[in-house]
């Protein structure tokens, strides 16, 4: 079994739906020649050709509106946008066009479409390089949202969300392409070669969207996060001493709330953790499930660790992303007797 960073995870998930399915198209911006800015289509267009995997003009609306045509007469397009935080000339056609021709044709046409883009911060990419969207997205009937943790995942995920008949949107934690992080980050890194969740299997493989995973067991507290967050979240319980569970969801829509509701019910506290803004964040859709599900169970109120409303800051990046201390004070004032 090869060891590979989440770049490579993503490519080898590309390779295999490309070559199990004719169907398959790669497209975006400098996604051919070059690669992709991150080069996760690297090497792609050279072994599938010019028609298979091309570079898109910068337009994002032509982008994913033409993926979407694809899609509606068969083909299964698997588009880039470059950062996540240039996907908004492309949110209407996304909204208005992909979420709903299944409905508005009942049923007659699918949209078998993925829109990948790399999210978040703690690259200092400022206000225009680290936004997290997910929300927008999650808002939206129609759509599935996958946001994974590892290189394992994100090669499942990828080839499950290629594989579905409706459309998908992968948002890919690109602080973790390289390596795990911890929000640590004035320390060392460890790359993805040395951590179990490195381990990718050779060839075709799926994980279900909708299902969750407990990364760490625990009965005191339970920390749901997605994306970067679930090591931040990790470090966190590790240096507070608690005995937090970390549930990883791997999705937000479908949001896997049978796991969630479980560990709730059994440690009675829940701390949940993102790096989006606070308002309207998905953090807030996700405490409002535990208090519908769980309400009888709890201990204490449900609360949230999350970045600040405001244009994520260049200069104070360490101040906006939630790192293990501030989540680790969450742990902590929901531990206190009532």
């Amino acid at each position: 079994m090869a060891r590979m960073s989440m770049i490579e995870a993503i490519r080898d998930a590309h390779d295999i739906a490309m070559g199990q399915d004719d169907k398959v198209v790669v497209f975006g911006e400098d996604v051919g020649y070059f690669g992709g800015v991150f080069r996760c289509t690297k090497g792609l267009q050279e072994k599938y050709g010019r028609n298979r995997c091309f570079d898109a003009p910068i337009n994002e609306s032509g982008i994913v509106g033409t993926a979407i045509g694809m899609a509606a007469y068969g083909l299964r397009p698997c588009v880039e946008i470059q950062f996540a935080d240039y996907v908004y000339p492309a949110y209407d056609q996304i909204v208005s066009e992909a979420a709903r021709i299944r409905y508005r044709s009942d049923g007659d046409f699918t949209c078998p479409m993925v829109v990948r883009m790399p999210t978040g911060g703690g690259i200092y990419g400022g206000q225009t390089h680290s936004q997290s969207p997910e929300a927008l997205f999650a808002h939206v009937a129609g759509l599935k949202t996958v946001i994974p943790s590892n290189p394992y995942d994100a090669k499942g995920l990828l080839i499950s969300s290629i594989e579905d008949d409706d459309p998908v949107i992968f948002l890919e934690p690109k602080r973790l392409y390289y390596c795990p992080f911890d929000g640590y980050h004035d320390r060392p890194v460890t790359p993805w070669s040395k951590n179990d969740l490195g381990e990718v299997p050779d060839g075709h493989y799926t994980v279900s969207l909708g299902k969750a995973a407990i990364r760490r067991e625990g009965k005191d507290v339970t920390i749901v996060a997605y994306g970067t967050m679930v090591h931040v979240a990790l470090a966190a319980a590790e240096d507070a001493g608690i005995d937090a569970e970390v549930i990883d969801l791997r999705t937000i829509v479908p949001v896997d709330l049978d796991t969630v509701a479980e560990s709730v019910k059994k440690t009675g506290r829940c701390v949940v953790v993102h790096e989006a803004t606070r308002t309207c964040g998905f953090g807030a859709e996700l405490v409002t499930l535990i208090a519908n599900h769980c309400f009888y169970h709890l201990e204490a109120p449900p609360t949230r660790v999350t970045g600040y409303d405001t244009p994520y800051p260049h200069a104070q990046e360490w101040d906006y992303f939630p790192g293990p201390k501030r989540v680790g004070d969450a742990l902590k004032r929901v531990m206190e007797p009532a």
